[in-house]
């Protein structure tokens, strides 16, 4: 169960990566992000935004898939600790695209941000 849950939330992250990384080269998506306040190419700070936030979702999924005892067992330590930011990243991240103003984050953003909070939970309780 914890490998199926480190995969799908691996899985999740590419999408969500792909899509902050299009995001920051400019890809007319703005009114599917960050409270859909600008229509078509974010301005240069939320593409920056974009590309920070990008890294750290990278940065989850390493923490999962060390957790899940899929990758670099040498930083089992770590994750351990850290495995709990990432749940409440995501638990942070679920009730922003819940609340937003924005209807595209609560159709696509806050399916994707449960999903990998429940993924992230399976993998911490494992």
């Amino acid at each position: 169960m914890i490998e199926i849950a480190a995969i799908t939330y691996t899985v999740l992250a590419i999408i969500v990566i792909i899509f902050q990384f299009a995001l920051a080269v400019g890809a007319p998506w703005g009114k599917l992000t960050m409270g859909g306040v600008h229509s078509g190419v974010l301005p240069k700070k939320l593409r920056i935004t974009a590309i920070v936030q990008a890294l750290l979702v990278s940065g989850t999924v390493l923490i999962v898939l060390v957790e899940a005892n899929l990758l670099l067992p040498e930083l089992k330590t770590v994750s351990k600790i850290s495995i709990w930011f990432v749940v409440l990243l995501y638990m942070i991240s679920s009730i922003l695209n819940l609340i937003t103003s924005s209807v595209w984050e609560r159709r696509i953003g806050a399916p994707i941000a449960l999903s990998m909070l429940i993924c992230s939970i399976i993998v911490a309780l494992s």
